[in-house]
């Protein structure tokens, strides 16, 4: 059922149910103050209160992300609105932004932060979720939305040492440190240090991150803060892809096997990033950022996965690869945010600029099983296995499906591409105050996006440059100061050569860049000092280029749709009583017609607090999603609908330390949440808790 905006919007608008409710002004429980300084989060990149902001848009602090014991962004999505989690093949952070799915729309403090892996929240003040397409304020990619981490900064003038240490029921444990110190009048150093070790409820899962994390702040002048920040990462975990299907579903009788290499199934990550920005006041009115950001990252990937299954013979088919990434990433941005008048014309202008120089060598390798040598059917990367738990494979050895011994090296050389990539960019934005009800929001963005690629398998180089220009409308109605009712415009595009500069070979490099464009109807209602509501409805059409299958020399338009709405609410009931609740409804489908992969139709979740006492308390909530299809076709498997019930409780043993329980899965539901591809459905966690110390000194 396809939802179009003027009806929906109607709908939301006028309903009686809508306009009954009392609710909370969201800034109170996600910020600090009612607005989202330069600073503080660039997401926004100006002081636009929230609830002015023509776009949907989840905050969620530090503190919530403690008191939830939450320890992943994964987390954080199962409990946000529009969006919903990917699988990333067992080794990288991926998200479903509005049906688009993502691997590179990261970011941290507002720079790209696009290599894969599974990112720390250790260091974190809050995350930042914005939907619908961001080309203006982020470039390229944005397509559906972005996720930006917002890093702890050190603070002048405080003291203190926080410390966290958990530990769960599948033996995995934390140790996290942040310390401030006050280095002098306008000084400050913060170090944020954590350790974790990894485990889980699948056979051979293992694993550990260190994160360390320097942080000095110096304050120049009463004008001027600079802020520097270096950090190490260092993470190595084992890589599960999940079980096969049958009969349109994953197979529950596989929940504890895991289709891999014990010793060979891994990811290790290594990098470098270093931060710097200075924010300098120039007057009341005017504000200045620049910042560069520096991050060089070494990661290898190694995996053996499902890639067939016959349920008859019970036996499966395995392949796998190794992949290298070297990257290095340097982006220098700045932008002025200015307030001024013309006549009774309110302006808040934000100007900006980026260079971004991106170095990526990237290889994979195949494996060569040396009882496929000529006498299969099967590729020389595939073997067939039967399966037990354990699977007879172990340390590139096993016993095939045959009863023969075979072997398996990296020896095949899939591809090696050595990417150069120039971006540059400007953009413009005016929020215009037209009167005391109305906000105009216009803005522009230009892109250069400049790549080499080397590919040393076909020793050949490729180029293509691509010059965008990305636009964004936005009209805010404001029938009181405590109401928003917006309508918004915005495109973004992806280059074909992807989110991981991958390739541009073949026909790629003769292809204009996907482009995508987002309409989206709103309404932001602070009832009062308790109680927030928010609802959006939307349209994101996708349009790429491809070759004509008729005409080698022609290329037709391939369009895809996807629609829906949400809805979020925060309320303190009472002083002692908190809730925030979530509902999102998506459709969509390709030119075909055909309803797309990792789609729910509809997800929801809950969360509630409650404070007993001065020193006791209690939550628990649980998320929804439904069934989804697992890969884009009318044959598609389907991964389940699913209810997963989660609860915490705390104890303040004084007024610095407490103690907390979190428990996810509270029911033991089997459930398998996402899923890379037919034969790679992701078995979600059975009942867990993690017990945590928290406190300070």
């Amino acid at each position: 059922m396809k939802f179009k905006l003027t009806s929906i919007a109607t709908a939301i608008v006028l309903s009686p149910a809508v306009f009954a409710v009392d609710m909370e002004d969201i800034e109170r429980l996600t910020v600090e103050g009612k607005y989202l300084s330069v600073n503080q989060s660039n997401s926004i990149k100006s002081p636009t209160p929230i609830i002015d902001v023509p776009q949907s848009l989840s905050i969620m602090t530090a503190e919530e992300i403690t008191a939830r014991g939450i320890t992943s962004v994964g987390q954080i999505i199962d409990y946000t609105p529009g969006v919903n989690t990917s699988q990333g093949e067992g080794h990288r952070d991926s998200v479903v932004f509005r049906g688009v799915r993502s691997t590179a729309d990261f970011y941290l403090d507002g720079n790209r932060d696009d290599v894969q892996y599974y990112r720390a929240l250790y260091n974190i003040e809050q995350v930042e979720i914005l939907r619908g397409p961001n080309a203006l304020l982020f470039g390229r990619g944005g397509t559906g939305g972005i996720l930006n981490r917002v890093s702890k900064k050190a603070k002048t003038g405080e003291k203190f040492v926080d410390y966290n240490v958990s530990a769960n029921t599948f033996g995995a444990y934390n140790l996290q440190l942040d310390t401030n110190v006050d280095t002098g009048d306008k000084s400050a150093l913060r170090i944020n240090a954590m350790y974790e070790s990894l485990d889980n409820h699948r056979d051979f899962f293992y694993g550990d991150r260190y994160g360390f994390n320097p942080t000095a702040r110096f304050e120049v002048s009463d004008d001027t803060i600079v802020d520097l920040s270096y950090e190490y990462i260092d993470h190595e975990r084992f890589i599960d892809r999940g079980v096969p299907t049958a009969n349109g579903e994953p197979v529950e009788a596989f929940e504890d096997i895991v289709f891999g290499d014990p010793e060979n199934n891994y990811q290790t990550l290594g990098a470098d990033v270093f931060r710097a920005n200075v924010e300098h006041t120039f007057s009341d009115n005017l504000k200045g950022n620049f910042n560069a950001f520096y991050g060089d990252y070494d990661k290898v990937y190694a995996n053996f996965y499902a890639a067939g299954y016959d349920a008859d013979a019970n036996q499966v088919t395995l392949d796998g690869y190794v992949d290298n990434t070297q990257r290095e990433n340097l982006i220098l941005s700045s932008n002025l945010v200015g307030e001024f008048s013309t006549g009774s014309i309110e302006h808040t202008v934000i100007f900006g600029g980026e260079v971004i120089n991106t170095k990526s060598n990237q290889d994979r390798f195949n494996p060569v099983f040396d009882t496929r040598a000529g006498n299969s059917s099967l590729r020389n990367d595939q073997e067939v296995f039967d399966i037990s738990r354990p699977l007879d494979f172990r340390g590139l050895t096993g016993t095939t499906s045959a009863g023969v011994t075979t072997t398996a090296t990296f020896s095949d050389i899939n591809d090696d591409t050595r990417v150069d990539l120039d971006v540059y960019s400007f953009y413009v934005q005016d929020e215009i105050a037209l009167s005391k009800n109305f906000d105009l929001v216009l803005g522009a963005r230009f892109d250069s996006f400049d790549i080499e690629v080397f590919n040393a398998v076909a020793l050949e180089t490729r180029n293509r440059k691509d010059e965008q220009v990305s636009p964004r409308a936005g009209l805010v109605y404001k029938p009181q100061e405590n109401i928003s009712i917006y309508a918004s415009y915005s495109e973004s595009f992806l280059p074909r050569s992807g989110e991981q500069y991958a390739n541009i070979n073949g026909d790629a490099n003769a292809l204009d860049p996907d482009t995508f464009t987002n309409q989206e109807i709103g309404i932001k209602w602070d009832f009062n000092d308790s109680m927030s509501f928010t609802a959006a409805i939307f349209e994101n059409e996708q349009t790429s280029l491809d070759n004509d299958p008729n005409d080698v020399e022609r290329f037709i338009e391939v369009n895809s749709d996807i629609s829906g709405f949400e809805i979020q609410l925060q309320s303190y009931l009472t002083d002692k009583w908190h809730i925030t609740a979530n509902y999102s409804n998506l459709d969509g489908e390709d030119a075909s017609g055909v309803a797309l992969r990792e789609l729910p139709e509809n997800t929801m979740s809950v969360w509630t607090t409650y404070e007993v006492s001065d020193v006791f308390g209690f939550g628990i909530g649980a998320t929804y999603q439904d069934e989804s299809f697992v890969v884009t076709g009318e044959d598609s498997p389907v991964l389940p609908s699913y209810t997963r019930v989660d609860a915490s409780a705390y104890y303040a043993l004084s007024d610095k330390t407490r103690i907390q329980l979190n428990v996810e899965n509270l029911t033991d539901t089997l459930y398998f949440p996402n899923a890379h591809s037919t034969h790679q459905a992701t078995v979600g966690a059975p009942i867990s808790a993690r017990l945590s110390l928290i406190g300070s000194f």
